[in-house]
């Protein structure tokens, strides 16, 4: 028996099902309004980097000033980035976004090296993030003068991680629960924020806004630093693609996509650069950067005896961003099997529960192994780097695709002056990247690379051995067996 069994349907659609079921949708497209809350709030734009990204963005960037408008220009740069995406995502509809998109125009090999990337790096490092975030709101309030120990961070971190992983492999709507419920904790920790960073101003406490003092540097300005200043924004804007993997379930995608990432994005940037002026309201420089946990010492200050409030809706946050980040992954892991470039046994999911236990496993694991630092600026620098090499290889294939098939049908087609513009602050950001951080960003090239033989030993060469053959059918079956999963069939088959 190769196979424990099959079910009819794919992963991705029956756990859409599950989302559209709760949401009050099911059997339907999504509208406008659910396509802006989706971008924003579901695809997790509007999550825990925000938390977190602030002391990297002003430490690389020098002073308040150029840290503000460095989140302007991040909101900006990913908002075309958005409208670039929103062009692939109606002209090749298919699921995996820019995995997907970069396969068919570049090749089987550049879209399993994006597979390859997301699988090993992207999904494991921004669950770590995310995760030692939590760690770092949950354990400051006890370390109020100091940061809290490595080893203790690590292990909260694992905890939150394996209890996660453990929801999303036992329900997809105990999974989907948890990401509503502790929605809640974000929006009321921003709401918090910004409410009081408008308190903070109307009382006259906005010292650090003032021109004369904003531009005033503590450091050097470096432009490497200011490249890395700019990955670490773009961590809190992760997740602008979101929409791109589910196009096919759009009401009127050509006209609502564009005008979700309209709305959506200049939303996320007025609530992050709002967030980042309240801050400084607040605190100095010095002080925001002598904290892992920024929002707990703004709270603080304002809050009094109610400064709890602020590490627990943080703490809320980030648990349910893991949640969140688990629990999409299980598209991409799908699109890669489906497409022959991972093992079978990752797009397999429980026979009676729908979840996909072995990828779900898979990313625990390597998400653990990124748990082995505790430096989160590090990581985000790690994820960014790789995130906009891919981000400008997708955009670089849009132009590709507009020379090589000019007649192509293309229900939203945007100016080509929209990706030559992305392009080039792509370039700045990977060339004085390098230049800044050359062993984080040559580990992550390296790591890409080493797909390379695994493409050709796994996917290009077909007459494989017999024995290898049967050997990795047996290792499927007792994946199966162990985990108590199947291979579904596609609806469309």
């Amino acid at each position: 028996m190769a196979e424990l069994g099959q079910i009819e349907d794919e992963p991705c659609c029956r756990i859409l099902d599950e989302l559209q079921r709760l949401d009050g949708l099911h059997g339907k497209t999504i509208p406008l309004l659910h396509s802006v809350l989706y971008l924003s709030l579901s695809g997790n734009i509007i999550g825990s980097g925000i938390f977190v990204s602030p002391k990297g963005v002003l430490e690389n960037a020098s002073s308040v000033g150029l840290a503000l408008i460095i989140w302007i220009t991040t909101g900006i740069i990913t908002a075309i980035g958005a409208l670039c995406y929103a062009e692939l995502g109606v002209t090749i509809p298919k699921s995996g976004g820019d995995y997907s998109y970069v396969k068919d125009i570049f090749g089987g090999l550049a879209g399993f090296l994006r597979l390859w990337i997301a699988l090993l790096v992207i999904y494991p490092t921004n669950q770590a993030v995310i995760a030692l975030t939590f760690s770092n709101y949950v354990l400051q309030p006890l370390y109020p003068s100091c940061f809290a120990p490595e080893s203790g961070l690590r292990l909260l971190a694992a905890v939150c991680l394996l209890l996660l992983t453990w929801v999303n492999c036992f329900s997809v709507r105990w999974a989907t629960r948890v990401q509503d419920i502790f929605t809640a904790g974000k929006l009321l920790a921003l709401g918090l924020i910004i409410v009081m960073g408008i308190v903070q101003i109307c009382k006259g406490h906005f010292y650090w806004l003032e021109p004369a003092h904003a531009f005033e540097p503590f450091q050097e300005y470096d432009v490497g630093r200011i490249a890395l200043a700019f990955l670490q924004g773009s961590f809190a804007y992760g997740g602008w693609n979101f929409l791109n993997y589910v196009t096919e379930e759009l009401i009127d995608p050509h006209k609502n996509l564009p005008r979700a990432i309209f709305i959506s994005i200049p939303l996320v940037t007025f609530v992050y650069v709002f967030a980042n002026v309240a801050y400084v309201t607040a605190m100095s420089p010095n002080e925001l950067l002598a904290s892992n946990a920024v929002a707990v010492i703004f709270g603080e200050k304002l809050l009094g005896v109610m400064s709890w409030i602020m590490p627990i809706s943080v703490a809320l946050s980030t648990f349910g961003g893991v949640n969140g980040s688990l629990f999409t992954s299980s598209r991409l892991f799908f699109a890669g099997a489906r497409e022959g470039h991972l093992p079978r046994l990752l797009a397999m999911i429980h026979v009676n529960r729908f979840t996909p236990i072995p990828a779900l496993l898979f990313t625990c694991i390597s998400t653990l192994l990124m748990l082995c630092t505790s430096n989160i600026y590090t990581l985000i620098n790690y994820v960014g780097f790789i995130n906009y090499l891919f981000y400008g290889v997708t955009v670089a294939g849009q132009i590709v695709l507009r020379i090589k098939q000019p007649d192509l049908y293309r229900p939203i087609k945007v100016s080509l002056a929209w990706p030559v513009i992305y392009l080039l602050f792509w370039a700045f950001l990977i060339i004085f990247s390098l230049y800044s951080e050359p062993m984080v960003c040559s580990i992550g090239l390296a790591i890409m690379l080493t797909g390379v033989p695994v493409y050709f030993a796994g996917v290009y060469w077909e007459n494989k051995p017999k024995q290898f053959i049967s050997f990795v059918a047996k290792m499927t079956h007792l994946g199966q067996k162990l985990c108590l999963v199947v291979r579904r069939k596609s609806r469309r088959s």
